[in-house]
C-alpha cells in the first residue's frame, strides 16, 4: 500500500565480477559495484555509459540501451562522472524507470566503477491511447475531488465548490507488471470545502480511463499542505553591475546579530534582501527573500503571487519588525545553507547549476495563521506562525529542509509517495539537521540533537516544541506504518524517522563530515526515483565503499541501517490481530461491501499490473472465491453485496456503467451508465442504490433503481446547490442527507437527515434542516444512526440514532468529552455501528490514522475493532458486530476481519 507500482519477480542477471544486487521483478541488477570495465565507445559520457550498458547485455539485459536509454543529467566532481538515464518503453517515458552509469575519465579514457537503478524488463503495453486527454483530465479532477472528500461528501454546486483545474502532461507508462499506460494530469487549484490549496499528480489508465496512481507533489516540513495555481516565474533579479552588493545586518528571532548580504536598489535606494555575492565564474546564483505576508498559501504554492517585492530597509540594518516577520531569519539560513552545500560537496546552488533561490516569508491559510513550510519545485514557502509558533524560515534545519528537496528533485528525484518519499523526507530531515547542529555547535551525543524544529516554539521546550526526532529510535518492525496514497502521500512524515533514524546513527558514529559525505554522494550518485528503504541501505553502504570508508566505519553504516530493522525482506516481518480473507489488493480508490455473509472486493494481481476484477468470498472464511466481474480490460471497482447480488462499477475510455451479478452464478448485466461514476453503491434486494453528479460544479445527487425501471430515480430534491448523499439502505428504506440551499432570509445552507420508503414513496425527516451538517447514514431494521457537527470545535463529530419513524433520537456517541471521536465515516448492523476516526494533528502517527471504532447500538459500549498499526478504511458491516475493511499494517492493501471486536487498544 505504501510502495509505489512494482513488478512480478523475474530472473536474475547472470553472475558476473564485483558485487551484483538483483533487482526486484527486473532482470536488470539494482546495483552492480566493485567493478572497474573500461569502456570503447567513444563521444559524451551518456554515449559511454549506453555503450557499456549494450556491451554487458548478459549482465543488464537492456536490449537497446541507445533506443530505450534517454540521457538526463551528467554530473562531474574531478575524474567521476556520473550519468543517470531515463528509461523508455517504445518512445513513452516510463515513471520512476532510472539508471545510473558511475565513471572514472583519466587521459581521456574511462572506467565503468559500477551502475544502479530501476530499467524494467518486463514492460509489455501498448502505446496507442484508447482514453482522450479531456476524459483523462475530467476523471483526474473528479478522482481528485473524492479523495478530498468534497464539501462534505455533497459535492460541488456551490460558490464555495472547489475550483480545480487538470493539464495533461502527456503519457508515461506506470511500470506495474507488463506496464500500465497512462495520462499523466497535474490537477491545481483549491479545495473550497477544507480551503486548502491542491496539487495532485494523477495518472489514468490511457485504456480504461480509471485514476491508478494520485499523490500530492507538494513537499512540506510539517504535517502535509497541498499546493496549487497555475506556473509562473519570479521577476528577474537586476545584474550585479547595475546593483552594487552591500553588507548589512539584522538580528535573528534567538537574539543573535547576523550578517546580511544585500543589494542596494538603483530607484529607490532601499537595501533588499537580494544576494548576489555568490555569483562567482559562471554561477548567476541569486537569493532573494520575498515579503510574502498578506498572501494566502494558495497564492504562492506552484505559482508567483502578484504584487509581492523583496524585503526592504532605508537602512542596512533590518529592524525588529524584519525579525519578527521572519525575514532574516531566512535571507541568512538560506545563504548558509547554499554555502554548506557548496563547501562540503562543491554544489553550487540546488540544482548544482547556479539556480536562484526564492525564499517566500509569512503566507497566511486564508487569512488565518499557516504553520507550516514547503518546497513547490521553484521555491521555498514559509508559514506566518502563530502565537505559538514563530515564522517557519526561524528554523535553520526547516530552511535546509525545504532547500535539500530542491537537492533531492534535481539528483535522485525520489518520488513523493510511499517508501521513495519517505526517504525523500529523510534525506531533508538529514541534511537539514546536519547544517543545524554544525552550525550551533551540537554535539551528536546530545539525547536533542536530533530534533527537528525545536527552535520555533514562543513558549514551548524544545522537546515540546518540535516537529520529528531522528533520534526516535522508530524501526520497521515496531513503526513502520502503512496507509494509502490518501493519507501523507503513503507515509511520506509518517516513516521517514526510520531511514532518517539509521542515517543520524551512523553522523553519530563515524565523523560527522564523513557521513555528510556518504549520505549525498548515495543520493547524487546512486539512489533512483522509485528506490524504497532497501534500496536506499544498500545506496548507502555502496557509497561508503566507494569513498574507502574504513571497514570499522562501514561496519557501523551496516549496523545502523539494522538497527531500524532496514535489512532485505524486512517487509515479510510485519504483525496483524486480523483475519486475512484476501491478500495484496494491489488497488487504489476502491471500497469493499459486505452482507448475508459475503464480502466483495476488487483486486488486481500481484504486480498490481492488472486490471482491477471483483472478487467474492464468505465472511467466515473457508470455501473458494469467486471472481465476479469479467476480465475485459475495464477497472470493476467499489463493489457492493447483500450475500445474493453484487453490484459494482466498470470503468471504461467512454462511460462507467454499472454492472450486477448474482453470487448464485449468471451472467453480467448492465444496470445503469453514466460519464463520472457513482458514489457510495449499494444493494438490496433487487434495489441498487448511488450518488451521481452530472459535472464537478453540480451537488450529488441520491438515485435508486428497480427491476424493470428504465431510468433510476432520484431521491430527495435538488437544484443546482441543493445536494443529496451519504445514503444507506436497509429493508427497502435509503437513508440519506440532504442540503438545501437558502438565499433568503440569511444565505447558506441547511443540513437534515431523511428516510425515503422505496415501498410506499414516503419520506420522514429523522434530523430536522438546521445550520450545522451531517454526516454518513447508516439504516438498519431498526435504527437511523448519522454522524452530527452541531459545535464549531476540533472536528469532533457525535453518532446519532434514531427510530426509523423519526422518533426516540438519542446520542450514542456525544460530539464533545473525553471519548468524543474525530469520526470520518460508519457503518452500521442492528447490533452494533462501526465509525471510522481519524484524529487530527500536525504531526503524523499511528494514533492519527483511521482506526475502526464499534458502538452498540444503545451507545454502551465502545471499543476499537483492531489494534492493527497502519491505516484501516472502507469499512462494512457483515452482521452482527462483525465488518470487513482494507487494512495497509504490512505495507499492502489487505482485505481482513475480526471474529470480534478487539476492545481497548491501550
Amino acid at each position: 500500500m505504501t510502495g509505489l507500482p512494482g513488478q512480478a519477480l523475474a530472473a536474475s542477471p547472470a553472475p558476473g565480477p564485483g558485487e551484483v544486487i538483483p533487482g526486484t521483478g527486473t532482470a536488470t541488477p539494482a546495483l552492480v559495484d566493485g567493478i572497474r570495465e573500461g569502456v570503447t565507445a567513444a563521444g559524451s559520457a551518456a554515449d559511454a555509459a549506453r555503450g557499456h550498458l549494450a556491451g554487458k547485455r548478459d549482465r543488464y539485459r537492456i536490449a537497446d540501451p541507445g533506443r530505450d536509454l534517454k540521457p538526463l543529467r551528467t554530473t562531474s566532481a574531478g575524474s567521476s562522472e556520473t550519468v543517470r538515464l531515463q528509461q523508455k518503453h517504445r518512445g513513452i517515458d516510463v515513471l520512476g524507470g532510472q539508471y545510473v552509469v558511475r565513471m572514472e575519465k583519466k587521459d581521456g579514457k574511462r572506467v565503468v566503477t559500477g551502475t544502479s537503478g530501476k530499467y524494467f524488463t518486463a514492460l509489455k503495453a501498448d502505446t496507442k491511447a484508447d482514453v482522450s486527454e479531456e476524459t483523462a483530465v475530467e476523471r483526474a479532477v473528479d478522482a481528485t475531488l473524492a479523495q478530498l472528500g468534497r464539501d462534505d461528501g455533497f459535492g460541488g454546486g456551490d460558490e464555495g465548490a472547489p475550483s480545480l483545474t487538470g493539464t495533461a502532461r502527456g503519457l508515461v507508462i506506470v511500470p506495474k507488471g507488463a506496464g500500465v499506460l497512462a495520462h499523466h494530469v497535474t490537477v491545481r487549484g483549491t479545495d473550497r470545502a477544507g480551503g486548502q490549496p491542491v496539487l495532485r499528480e494523477v495518472y489514468v489508465d490511457a485504456k480504461a480511463g480509471y485514476p491508478v496512481l494520485q499523490y500530492s507533489g507538494i513537499r512540506t516540513f510539517g504535517a502535509p499542505a497541498a499546493a496549487s495555481g497555475g506556473a509562473a516565474q519570479a521577476p528577474r533579479a537586476k545584474a550585479a553591475a547595475d546593483a552594487p552588493g552591500v553588507r548589512g545586518s539584522g538580528v535573528t528571532y534567538d537574539g543573535t546579530t547576523v550578517e546580511l548580504q544585500l543589494t542596494q536598489d538603483d530607484g529607490s535606494k532601499e537595501y533588499l534582501m537580494r544576494d548576489q555575492s555568490r555569483m562567482r565564474g559562471s554561477s548567476k546564483n541569486v537569493l532573494s527573500t520575498w515579503d510574502a505576508r498578506g498572501k494566502d498559501v494558495s497564492e504562492t504554492s506552484g505559482r508567483w503571487p502578484e504584487g509581492i517585492k523583496e524585503f526592504g530597509s532605508k537602512g542596512p540594518q533590518f529592524s525588529q519588525e524584519f525579525t519578527e516577520a521572519g525575514a532574516v531569519d531566512a535571507h541568512w539560513a538560506a545563504g548558509k545553507v547554499y554555502d554548506y552545500y557548496k563547501q562540503a560537496h562543491g554544489r553550487d546552488s540546488l540544482d548544482g547549476r547556479g539556480m536562484t533561490i526564492n525564499s517566500l516569508v509569512g503566507v497566511t491559510y486564508f487569512g488565518m495563521p499557516y504553520v507550516n513550510a514547503f518546497w513547490d519545485g521553484t521555491k521555498m514557502v514559509y508559514g506566518s506562525g502563530d502565537k505559538e509558533y514563530r515564522t517557519l524560515s526561524a528554523g535553520l534545519d526547516v530552511v535546509g529542509h525545504e532547500m535539500t528537496h530542491g537537492v533531492v528533485e534535481n539528483t535522485a528525484n525520489l518520488v513523493y509517495a510511499g517508501q521513495s518519499g519517505a526517504m525523500n523526507e529523510a534525506v531533508a530531515d538529514y541534511f537539514g539537521n546536519a547544517i543545524k547542529t554544525d552550525a550551533y555547535g551540537t554535539s551528536m551525543d546530545s539525547p536533542d540533537s536530533g530534533l527537528l524544529g525545536e527552535r520555533l516554539c514562543r513558549t514551548k521546550t524544545p522537546r515540546e516544541c518540535a516537529i520529528r526526532d531522528l533520534n526516535d529510535g522508530r524501526t520497521t518492525s515496531k513503526s513502520f506504518l502503512g496507509v494509502s496514497f490518501a493519507t501523507d502521500n503513503g507515509g511520506v512524515h509518517l516513516n521517514s524517522t526510520i531511514f532518517s533514524g539509521a542515517l543520524w546513527d551512523i553522523r553519530k558514529d563515524v565523523d560527522r563530515a564523513l557521513a555528510d559525505r556518504i549520505v549525498y554522494k548515495a543520493l547524487t550518485e546512486y539512489m533512483t526515483p522509485l528506490d524504497g528503504f532497501t534500496e536506499g541501505r544498500n545506496a548507502v553502504i555502496a557509497a561508503a565503499k566507494a569513498l574507502k570508508v574504513p571497514a570499522k566505519d562501514r561496519n557501523a553504516v551496516t549496523r545502523a541501517f539494522n538497527a531500524h530493522g532496514i535489512v532485505p525482506n524486512w517487509e515479510q516481518a510485519m504483525g496483524v490481530d486480523s483475519d486475512q480473507l484476501l491478500g495484496r489488493l494491489n488497488t487504489s480508490n476502491t471500497t469493499v461491501g459486505a452482507g448475508g455473509g459475503w464480502w466483495a472486493a476488487s483486486k488486481s494481481d500481484d504486480s498490481g499490473g492488472e486490471a482491477y476484477s471483483v472478487w467474492a468470498g464468505k465472511v467466515a472464511g473457508g470455501g473458494a472465491q469467486k471472481l465476479i466481474s469479467p476480465n475485459d480490460g475495464r477497472y470493476h471497482v467499489n463493489p457492493a453485496t447483500d450475500g445474493k447480488t453484487v453490484v459494482w462499477e466498470a470503468y471504461g475510455p467512454g462511460n462507467v456503467e454499472l454492472l450486477s451479478r448474482p453470487l448464485a452464478g449468471g451472467p453480467v448485466k448492465k444496470l445503469w451508465s453514466n460519464r463520472r461514476g457513482m458514489r457510495g453503491l449499494k444493494v438490496e434486494g433487487k434495489v441498487v442504490v448511488w450518488a451521481e453528479s452530472p459535472r464537478a460544479s453540480v451537488g450529488l445527487q441520491v438515485m435508486y433503481l428497480r427491476p424493470g425501471d428504465a431510468e433510476p430515480t432520484p431521491v430527495g430534491h435538488r437544484s443546482t446547490r441543493d445536494a443529496t448523499s451519504l445514503q444507506s439502505i436497509s429493508g427497502g428504506r435509503i437513508a440519506y442527507a440532504q442540503r438545501t440551499y437558502h438565499a433568503r432570509p440569511t444565505r447558506g445552507y441547511t443540513y437534515s437527515v431523511e428516510v425515503l420508503d422505496t415501498a410506499t414513496g414516503k419520506t420522514t425527516v429523522v434530523q430536522a434542516p438546521g445550520r450545522h451538517s451531517v454526516g454518513q447514514t447508516g439504516v438498519t431494521g431498526k435504527h437511523v444512526f448519522w454522524l452530527v457537527d452541531e459545535v464549531d470545535d476540533q472536528g469532533q463529530r457525535g453518532v446519532r440514532r434514531a427510530n426509523l419513524d423519526g422518533t426516540g433520537t438519542v446520542d450514542v456517541s456525544k460530539e464533545q468529552g473525553a471519548d468524543a471521536l474525530h469520526a470520518v465515516t460508519l457503518t452500521a448492523s442492528d447490533e452494533a455501528v462501526t465509525v471510522t476516526a481519524a484524529t487530527p494533528d500536525t504531526q503524523y502517527r499511528n494514533e492519527t490514522l483511521s482506526k475502526l471504532w464499534q458502538l452498540s447500538a444503545d451507545g454502551t459500549r465502545s471499543g476499537r475493532v483492531s489494534c492493527n498499526r497502519g491505516e484501516q478504511a472502507a469499512a462494512a458491516a457483515a452482521g452482527g458486530r462483525q465488518v470487513v475493511w482494507i487494512d495497509g499494517t504490512t505495507g499492502y492493501t489487505d482485505l481482513v476481519t475480526r471474529g470480534r471486536p478487539a476492545g481497548n487498544c491501550g
